[in-house]
């Protein structure tokens, strides 16, 4: 999406938004890529034992096929909601690419949610049908009644009769699918936010949502991506730094993404697992780069190759930044962003920008928020708007549908 260039003034004067007026999140981070390189890498994920599984462009796409035609055996399709109660795994990858070539909406949900947390976001956002384990089937029992719109639940691995498990019913389904043939407005992703001023509110995101974030993200990793680099977060992707800061960009531009579940965060093993699968960028929230400076300097792997690291969510404060640069030889760029419009704001040390600066297409979102009209609709036409921010098609119920409503601007 970037133009490369030395300076951001050289950066943006060659900058504009491509945006095909015709568009799908699931074709572009996987079809494309297995179209012309089926055996290239696209996830590798290792889980806690130890245990190391790899999946190709090629495997990704006849997986994620599979899905979707069990996906339209049930009836889900365009403008469903289909929950994605996962941790980090590839079946949670799989699981975004196929709700997106189904036409249908993703809502990615925590893993760590409780009953509650799950009811909410559930009834407000009319979803469907729930793909979760074990785990989140069991915390579904106990609400699903209280759940009209909830039809489905699947699971990643058997559990009782009365759930469908994806282990055995894909093998059932076709590995060819032609995708729905989405537009870059059409619904993609309802995201909700934390919920710290007030109850979480839902963020419904068009398929543009991917190339709107993917100027940040290049940006925060120093011109990302690069010949070698391999991506890796500890953060969710249920969250929208996971997601949209992670996983999607990074297939997007055909890199691999590396995943490994951390039931509780541990700033050593973090350190060796980058080391182990020479991880050269990663996004690593400041509570967890503050628990990587209390380990001992002489435990840290000496084989670290890191080339970027990306960080938000709080101030990181000079000692911090200077930590990394003394251990890393890098320095941590810092971006800002929030659920409903991400990636605005961001430093990049390959272009000497030492403090946060503006990441392209500033000037449109401010254009977009000072041009808001809350006598009429929030909907701009689509040149005023950044593709990375979210809309409201009145599809969904309840506080879902608040978003840019003309509040909160």
């Amino acid at each position: 999406m970037l133009p490369r260039g030395t300076s951001f003034e050289e950066i943006e004067s060659r900058f504009s938004w491509q945006v095909p007026t015709r568009y799908n999140i699931g074709v572009d981070v996987c079809d494309k890529w297995a179209a012309h390189q089926a055996n290239r890498s696209a996830l590798v994920f290792e889980s806690a034992d130890g245990k190391v599984k790899e999946l190709s462009f090629g495997e990704m796409r006849d997986q994620s096929n599979q899905l979707c035609n069990w996906l339209v055996s049930k009836g889900i399709g365009k403008g469903d909601r289909v929950a994605i109660l996962l941790p980090q795994s590839m079946e949670t990858a799989l699981a975004h690419i196929a709700v997106y070539k189904v036409g249908a909406i993703a809502v990615p949900l925590f893993k760590l949610f409780g009953p509650e947390a799950l009811q909410y976001r559930l009834a407000d956002s009319g979803t469907s049908l729930v793909i979760t384990d074990r785990e989140g089937a069991e915390k579904l029992g106990p609400i699903k009644n209280q759940l009209p719109n909830l039809k489905l639940i699947a699971t990643t691995e058997p559990v009782n009769p009365q759930i469908f498990d994806l282990s055995v019913e894909l093998d059932n389904h076709d590995k060819n699918f032609e995708p729905v043939d989405t537009v870059a407005e059409d619904p993609a992703l309802i995201i909700y936010t934390s919920g710290t001023t007030g109850p979480p509110k839902g963020a419904l995101h068009a398929h543009r949502v991917l190339l709107g974030h993917l100027p940040g993200v290049e940006i925060s990793h120093d011109l990302f991506p690069q010949t070698g680099d391999r991506i890796w977060t500890p953060a969710d992707w249920a969250w929208i730094g996971g997601l949209l800061d992670v996983l999607l960009p990074a297939l997007h531009h055909g890199m691999t993404v590396v995943a490994r579940r951390f039931d509780k965060f541990d700033p050593l093993e973090a350190l060796a697992f980058m080391a182990r699968h020479r991880i050269r960028n990663a996004f690593l929230p400041p509570t967890a780069l503050k628990m990587m400076r209390r380990v001992d300097v002489n435990k840290i792997p000496r084989d670290l190759d890191l080339r970027t690291i990306a960080s938000g969510g709080e101030t990181l404060g000079i000692e911090l930044i200077s930590w990394a640069r003394e251990v890393f030889g890098l320095t941590i760029n810092e971006f800002y962003g929030q659920t409903e419009c991400n990636m605005i704001v961001s430093s990049c040390s390959a272009v000497s920008w030492d403090v946060p600066s503006r990441v392209i297409g500033w000037r449109s979102l401010m254009t977009m928020a000072v041009n808001l009209d809350r006598e009429r609709s929030a909907i701009l036409p689509f040149q005023d708007r950044i593709p990375s921010c979210s809309w409201d098609t009145g599809i969904m119920p309840g506080r879902a549908r608040k978003n840019l409503s003309g509040t909160g601007w």
